[in-house]
């Protein structure tokens, strides 16, 4: 064998006595066979088997397992986003002429798919009050092939009564999907309550550093994941190895950050609501809140991520007062160990509800700092805007 044959070649080398403690990167797009009868059959393999690289490694079947165990479903796919694992999911179920529900609180991007995407497909996608279950009843009908559901909802937090959605949906033969990723299984398992699809942004609590992009889709039954599995194929939908391995090892301390979360979060929501700037706090576990009494039914638990408004005088010295913030950043997205917030507007996100608060909600993440910490830095945030409400013309604040 000459030198450039052997510096490509691979050898066999023994993995007995071999078992890692972590999970071991497979990294692959080509899967070699044994012989040419194999790579013939290759489409014969089981749904689990490995056939080319974009279809998984055992990687991914690692984490797709512990993900389905943690969900209680039938079977987990990967995709490259929580936006990914909902729009693929719908791309999978719902077919041209038919029609697929979604809540007017849901998130922005998952809205413009469904108004661009699915209506350039022939999918009507209707958008239904989340908390109004007699009008969502009045809207299904035989075209109704699913029923998507987000709870709490995006930015406002509205929370859905599953249970029901699920008893209605079903009644009339259509398919319950919901996006879990504020309070993920830990806090909330939506299969336990007959949900058939559930979505999840990974990149949010279980990645839990914020340096990854990643979804899942967890289905009920076996036909329906296969279904959507399928589909996946065929639009070419592939996750990296390498961002599998990160999700698992952030996963591993699931529990202890999201509690961590929990307590955090409520300390910081309850002591912003007693706060003089603040008019409202939206928190579904803090009593009080809208959809508290669903929160304290079917969740075992809550998250950091909460929303609250300022008085109205205070408003046009917002974005000045979040300059002064030295813990908290300002970003999207959330689920992190470092603290968040994010000046948010939904007005144009809202069609069937509409929002007729202040142009602009503060959405927060706490994270895993000290909630002393972060108090002292919110105390700089409203000292900033208590300075410049006491300065500015009373013409200019009032309008």
């Amino acid at each position: 064998m000459h030198d450039d044959t052997r510096s490509v070649a691979r050898f066999a080398v023994s993995l007995e006595g071999y078992d890692s403690l972590t999970v071991p990167i497979h990294r692959a797009s080509t899967i070699r066979y044994p012989d040419a009868a194999s790579f013939a059959a290759r489409f014969e393999r089981s749904a689990d088997g490995y056939v080319y690289g974009l279809y998984g490694t055992p990687t991914h079947r690692y984490l797709e397992k512990k993900i389905t165990e943690l969900e209680e479903g039938a079977r987990t796919l990967l995709v490259p986003s929580g936006q990914a694992a909902v729009a693929c999911s719908m791309l999978a179920l719902v077919a041209a002429h038919e029609k697929v529900l979604i809540p007017d609180t849901v998130y922005g991007p998952v809205r413009d798919f469904a108004t661009h995407e699915l209506a350039s497909l022939g999918i009507e996608a209707v958008f239904y009050d989340p908390v109004d279950l007699r009008a969502l009843d009045s809207l299904i009908d035989a075209r109704t092939r699913l029923v998507w559901t987000e709870s709490p909802g995006s930015i406002t937090l509205e929370m859905q009564d599953i249970p029901a959605i699920v008893l209605i949906a079903h009644a009339k033969g259509a398919l319950v999907g919901c996006d879990n990723t504020w309070a993920s299984p830990l806090n909330f398992r939506p299969i336990r309550h007959g949900v058939d699809i559930v979505a999840e942004a990974l990149s949010k609590h279980f990645s839990g550093h914020s340096d990854l992009v990643l979804g899942s889709i967890t289905t009920r039954d076996d036909a329906l994941g296969l279904k959507i599995k399928a589909s996946l194929g065929r639009l070419g939908i592939g996750t990296s190895p390498d961002d599998c391995v990160l999700l698992a090892r952030g996963l591993e301390t699931l529990a202890i950050r999201l509690a961590r979360s929990d307590t955090s979060g409520l300390r910081i929501a309850a002591w912003l609501a007693e706060h003089p700037c603040v008019e409202t706090v939206i928190h579904p576990a803090l009593p009080g809140s809208p959809g508290h009494e669903i929160w304290k039914r079917d969740f075992s638990g809550s998250c950091g991520v909460f929303t609250f408004i300022l008085k109205e005088q205070y408003a046009g010295q917002a974005f000045a007062a979040l300059d002064a913030l030295q813990i908290i950043s300002i970003g999207a997205s959330w689920g992190g160990t470092k603290s968040l917030i994010a000046p948010s507007t939904v007005k144009a996100l809202r069609t069937v509800r509409p929002w007729t608060g202040p142009d602009y909600l503060f959405r927060l993440n706490v994270g895993l700092e000290h909630p002393d910490d972060l108090e002292e830095d919110l105390q700089r945030f409203f000292a900033v805007l208590i300075d410049g409400e006491r300065n500015e013309p009373r013409s200019a604040v009032h309008g």
